[in-house]
């Protein structure tokens, strides 16, 4: 694992909130998402229904995009993770298992899980400098 993937992978495991952005045909939506992330896989796995609009639009087009910040008001301590990915149903058993290890509660809701493919990670990190940004690009997919 690259250096920069290790650092951004570090700062994901810190949280369980992502927003996710998507589109169709010029309407655009955004949604907020448990979220576990798997570094192996470079996926996020979520769990929504077919009926809300975020999924509707990904049915129709599967790109997203996305973050996952820290809140807080000093400048100096800013970090966040923004990517870019493809959106689908999840289709690995071991990943759902992990998921719902993370999230037991989610087994109830009886939601879809999904897998979000990232291809592309900017980490902003104030701490290692003011506005220093981390890239993170997968070519590969």
């Amino acid at each position: 694992m690259s250096k920069e993937l290790e650092k951004i992978n570090l700062f994901l495991r810190e949280h369980h909130v992502m927003s996710l952005a998507t589109s169709h045909n010029g309407e655009l939506s955004v949604c907020n998402l448990f979220y576990m992330f798997a570094k192996d896989k470079l996926s996020f796995v979520v769990a929504s229904s077919e009926e809300t609009l975020h999924i509707r639009h990904i049915m129709k087009n599967s790109i997203v995009a996305g973050s996952v910040v820290l809140e807080t008001e000093t400048v100096g301590k800013i970090q966040g993770v923004q990517f870019r990915g493809t959106f689908s149903l999840l289709e690995d058993a071991k990943l759902e298992k992990s998921y719902f290890k993370r999230f037991p509660y989610a087994l109830v809701l009886r939601s879809k899980l999904w897998q979000i493919k990232v291809n592309y990670f900017k980490m902003t990190d104030n701490r290692l400098g003011f506005g220093k940004k981390i890239i993170f690009e997968d070519s590969s997919l």
